[in-house]
């Protein structure tokens, strides 16, 4: 299966559905986007959580586990978002993460700003752009909002696609759903999981996660790589 990427680059994008990472729930998933990520500085973005903290205890994380540098780069509104600098610090950068909280507080901080055209740079360059629960939703053509079970525009990075994050197959109403709302086809990620978006738009699973081709069609697993990475 292959779904399209509005950039083209030799980067890729790593969406996991989430877990903790202090509890090592996510380190499968991690080990994995990072084998496609090149040398260099990840750059943490606080946006999804309003979190400094959060930041601060992945970067340990990244240092014990992957002996990988991370640094927080402290964007939580339009305003931190909007400055040129920013920019260029994402595009410089191996990888950007994303981390979890609300969908809607990530799309207001960085939609329409330099942000976006930074992950653009990054991805285009051969960098990784990796976003963790609600932040993988927001990447896509829709996402939940916390606020009345309304659907919002998506940072549109895989404009056809649906995202739902913390993924159980036997109760998949919600990913429907929100595939009704837009997008040609959905992917459904449990935590722990993870699906890697490759160059030219094929996915490799990370653990189990499913795909759907229509909101009434049925719910497919997606094959996991031939090799891991």
């Amino acid at each position: 299966m292959k779904v399209r990427r509005v950039v083209p680059g030799s980067g890729w994008l790593a969406l996991l559905g989430g877990g903790e990472f202090s509890f090592e729930e996510t380190e499968d998933a991690d080990r994995a986007w990072l084998s496609k990520t090149r040398e260099g500085e990840v750059v943490f973005v606080p946006a999804a959580s309003g979190s400094a903290d959060y930041g601060r205890h992945f970067a340990v994380y990244l240092d014990e586990y992957f002996e990988r540098h991370a640094e927080l780069l402290p964007i939580y509104r339009p305003r931190d978002a909007r400055r040129g600098k920013n920019r260029q610090r994402l595009a410089a950068a191996a990888a950007v993460y994303l981390g979890g909280g609300v969908a809607d507080r990530l799309i207001d901080a960085v939609r329409d700003t330099p942000v976006i055209e930074g992950m653009n740079d990054l991805l285009a360059s051969g960098g990784a752009v990796v976003a963790i629960a609600a932040a993988a939703q927001a990447l896509g053509a829709r996402a939940r909002s916390l606020f009345g079970g309304k659907t919002l525009n998506g940072l549109g990075l895989l404009p056809d696609v649906v995202i739902e994050p913390n993924f159980e197959p036997g109760h998949d109403r919600r990913l429907r759903t929100l595939l009704r709302s837009g997008g040609s086809c959905g992917l459904g990620i449990p935590a722990g999981a993870a699906v890697l978006v490759a160059p030219d738009g094929s996915l490799e699973a990370v653990g189990k996660a499913y795909c759907l081709e229509s909101a009434d069609g049925a719910l497919e697993t997606l094959p996991a790589p031939s090799s891991t990475p």
